[in-house]
């Protein structure tokens, strides 16, 4: 397994090169996003082998059509959704070209994650009722088992399920949806260049397919442990199922690459229409907490007492002791970036907006760590610039002042209170859009009750001066187009090709051309959301640049 990847023209070749609205079954049905999956393999794993063969499988697919599905045994949901997923193109995808192994090129001396390479994935399942049956065993603890062949070596037994909850459910049958293949599935040493979980995502909400890769290689760049990402053509069955972007799982492979050790708890905290995962403390006992926060570590009694004491402490230590009272317990200095990040970067779907859709890491020195994932909502994902219904963005994709029912869903502006009367009051702090656009404020969510690791920790005056410092860090470095522009550049001629060819893409190929294109774009509304790479970059670095809060922090 590669170590994690220095980004720019100092890392390794293959680092860095420098040169239809379908509406669905809404945000309630199966649970909230706090619901837990069913679990079925322990009642019909008649072997006793831990895995469900075909028999096996027939028989739980059976139970569940008797039984209504999966779906009716999630937790309460939540309101019932009135948006579906924005997909540029209306059309049922069309069936893709045939494709072979043979026809595939080879890499095997790249590592897993080299963004200068285009592998090809095949998945061949064993019955041509594959998607139905993955369809069937969504939001259960059913893998559903194929063979893969990736650089002419094939792996037997991979274990596959569909992932997502509700952008999941507003992709009919047919549509791309993302995917997640554990190689250890059946046999535990098996695995793909030292990798054992793969994230094969749809891309949804980002016609330029970048957008995580590149949130990814910046935050890695200034020192936050981040997946790496990269992009894989997939075939299904034989046939051609287009471009996915590939992310890392963030399990004891990730935590051993970052942290030299894979002991210690993680936790995920999901995508919440509630935003309580904001680190809010919640009393002593850990069943609240429970709801929120899914270890996915042993589940041990001092884990939750830590989390219970880092919450406890940063919400109720008073702004002059905060600093103290803190070090111990986090990385203070990372959790700065990480916040720097999402707002720089402008992220519609994380910790600023809902306090929730990261990871956390309680190291061996009963240290905690904040780790992003689920970003491709960033650099100007969800709303859009003014002119679209104001920087919130169109105000179709609003809701009336407090998110309800809204789970892991692309395209909604902004927290709780964005959109209605008084939308700015929490959370602006000076010039600025509080909304998802380029003119979102640096300081947005900064007297927030509800996020706390904000809240609390730009109270205090010094760390509020390095969250600004690491702000504007980002925006002259990393959003200045002379240096992003390259990059974006190199990864467009990687995949446009096969963006074009992509017969499932979730968007068109002209929104994808203008999102990545070298010059600004004209008409951000062919884009289907957001605005271009390069217009947003540009637009927020001069805007974050001249914040008179970013500019004070700068002496």
């Amino acid at each position: 397994m590669e170590a994690p990847p220095p980004f720019g023209p100092s890392g390794p070749p293959w680092a860095f090169d420098a040169g239809p609205g379908f509406g669905g079954p809404g945000f309630g049905g199966p649970g909230g996003p706090m619901r837990e999956e069913l679990q079925l393999v322990s009642r019909f794993d008649k072997d006793g082998n831990g895995w469900l063969d075909r028999a096996e499988r027939q028989a739980a697919r059976q139970f569940l059509r008797q039984s209504g599905g999966a779906r009716r045994f999630g937790g309460p949901g939540g309101r019932p959704g009135r948006f579906g997923l924005r997909v540029e193109s209306q059309q049922r995808p069309s069936p893709g070209p045939k494709v072979s192994p043979a026809e595939a090129q080879a890499f095997p001396d790249a590592p897993l994650y080299a963004t200068n390479v285009l592998r090809t994935f095949f998945l061949d399942f064993d019955g041509p009722d594959w998607e139905q049956e993955l369809e069937d065993f969504h939001n259960t603890d059913v893998e559903v088992p194929a063979k893969l062949t990736v650089d002419g070596k094939t792996y037997v037994d991979v274990g596959v399920h569909f992932r997502g909850a509700s952008s999941y459910m507003m992709l009919g049958t047919g549509m791309k949806r993302s995917l997640n293949l554990s190689l250890d599935f059946i046999h535990q040493n098996q695995n793909l260049g030292g990798y054992r979980t793969l994230n094969l995502l749809n891309s949804a909400g980002d016609p330029t397919f970048m957008r995580t890769v590149l949130c990814f290689d910046i935050a890695r760049a200034i020192g936050l442990p981040a997946p790496k990402a990269n992009w894989v053509r997939l075939v299904i069955n034989g046939e051609s199922w287009g471009l996915y972007v590939n992310v890392q799982q963030i399990n004891k492979d990730f935590i051993q690459e970052w942290f030299g050790t894979r002991k210690g708890a993680r936790w995920k905290v999901p995508g919440s229409p509630h935003g309580r995962g904001g680190l809010t403390y919640l009393g002593d006992d850990p069943a609240p907490y429970k709801r929120i926060y899914q270890i996915k570590s042993k589940d041990e009694p001092s884990a939750w007492a830590a989390l219970i004491k880092l919450c406890k402490v940063l919400n109720q230590t008073p702004p002059d002791q905060l600093e103290a009272a803190l070090a111990p317990l986090l990385d203070i200095d990372e959790a700065l970036k990480f916040l720097a990040l999402e707002n720089a970067l402008v992220n519609t779907d994380g910790y600023w907006t809902r306090a929730s859709d990261y990871y956390l890491y309680l190291d061996e020195q009963s240290r905690f760590h904040l780790i992003p994932y689920d970003v491709n909502e960033t650099f100007g994902g969800a709303g859009g610039p003014a002119g679209l219904g104001g920087p919130d963005g169109p105000p179709r994709m609003r809701g009336p002042g407090r998110a309800s029912g809204l789970d892991d869903a692309p395209g909604f502006a902004g927290p709780p209170g964005l959109a209605g009367p008084g939308a700015g009051r929490r959370f602006r702090a000076g010039p600025g859009s509080p909304g998802g656009g380029p003119r979102l404020d640096p300081l947005a969510g900064a007297n927030d009750p509800d996020k706390p690791l904000l809240s609390k920790l730009l109270a205090v005056p010094q760390l509020r001066a390095r969250y600004l410092a690491y702000i504007r860090q980002i925006a002259e470095q990393w959003l200045d187009w002379s240096k992003l522009g390259p990059i974006v550049a190199q990864y467009r001629a990687l995949i446009a090709d096969e963006v074009r060819a992509d017969p499932r893409k979730l968007s068109s190929f002209e929104a994808f051309q203008q999102g990545v294109a070298d010059r600004p774009a004209t008409d951000t509304l062919a884009l289907g959301r957001g605005t271009s790479l390069r217009s947003f970059a540009e637009q927020r670095r001069a805007f974050l640049l001249n914040h008179p809060e970013v500019q004070k922090a700068a002496h």
